[in-house]
């Protein structure tokens, strides 16, 4: 199963980058649904369903989740320290999209459980091939993960 009519969490605090990404996205075939969540915070309480995003299924969690770094309220390091952290959300793929090229945040991001790291490029057409093979990849190429992975093993005796 692909990607292309799942929904994929985008967590970009910067309008004019999320607008890119998402236009990418949509232009590169995904018919998916792109989640926005502004900062942290925001995104956590996406994946938790609480707050404004209570009426979500906790039992259909987003199939990736594309991260910023820099944020207000809650940096992408201190959520991606929350994702892998927690059984039920560890599945999650999880792609670093920064425009941090700063070697500590890439050590740091993969030692946390990133499942890719990619500097958004300043240059338009490279950020929107950049986009194109994130789309190729990890929305036609790519299995997620089942829905079951988000669920706790059941411990029994055998």
């Amino acid at each position: 199963m692909n990607l292309s009519h799942a929904e994929i969490l985008l967590v970009e605090d910067d309008a004019a980058d999320a607008e890119l990404t998402i236009h990418s996205l949509e232009k590169e075939g995904f018919a998916g649904r792109i989640l926005l969540a502004r900062d942290g915070e925001e995104a956590l309480d996406l994946l938790y369903c609480r707050g404004g995003h209570a009426t979500r299924d906790p039992e259909l969690p987003p199939a990736l989740v594309l991260l910023d770094l820099k944020m207000p309220r809650l940096n992408g390091q201190e959520v991606l320290r929350t994702i892998k952290s927690d059984e039920r959300l560890r599945a999650l793929p999880v792609i670093v999209l920064t425009s941090s090229n700063q070697e500590r945040d890439l050590e740091e991001c993969y030692r946390l459980g990133a499942n890719s790291y990619i500097q958004k490029p300043v240059d338009l057409r490279k950020f929107q091939q950049a986009m194109r093979s994130l789309a190729q990849y990890w929305v036609s190429v790519n299995h997620h993960p089942p829905i079951s992975a988000f669920r706790s093993p059941v411990s029994g005796g055998a």
